[in-house]
């Protein structure tokens, strides 16, 4: 299980390490290279500054959302690959996690311009991460009540 927790960590730093580690090389060069293309097309390195100094209409002006909305998607994706191939997520339905979590970033990531949390505007990097979690309850939720063969 540690081994599967590295994995993740470095899917988390950038997507296409794990897989790296787990010897998927050509998995790992498409998608560093597709993170890379997303990243540079949806202006995302900018956006991210901007948002870490408090300049959340600056992030949402250099935002390319038509780009952005591919990258939750591919980032929890890798992540899920990672661990699943170094050995964890035995448990089934071990992926609902990932992909409700990857659904709630996008809706954030589509309403962060314009979304208000307590009189705050976050943009797009703030909300969709709080959307992280969120989705991972959601997909904690379904998942233990599939395994449990519970009907909802």
């Amino acid at each position: 299980m540690k081994n599967a927790i590295e994995k993740l960590l470095w899917s988390i730093a950038l997507p296409g390490f794990g897989q790296f580690l787990n010897g998927k090389v050509i998995k790992g060069i498409v998608l560093i290279i597709l993170e890379f293309l997303i990243n540079v097309q949806a202006n995302f390195n900018v956006v991210i500054i901007a948002s870490f100094q408090g300049d959340i209409q600056n992030a949402i002006g250099q935002a390319d959302y038509q780009w952005l909305m591919f990258y939750p998607c591919l980032y929890f994706y890798a992540m899920w690959d990672a661990y699943k191939d170094a050995g964890g997520a035995k448990e089934r339905y071990s992926f609902l996690p990932f992909v409700f979590s990857a659904y709630f970033v996008t809706v954030g990531c589509i309403y962060s311009s314009n979304f208000l949390l307590f009189g705050v505007l976050l943009g797009p990097v703030w909300l969709p991460m709080l959307c992280v979690i969120p989705g991972l309850v959601v997909g904690i939720i379904i998942k233990k009540g599939l395994n449990k063969k519970c009907i909802f």
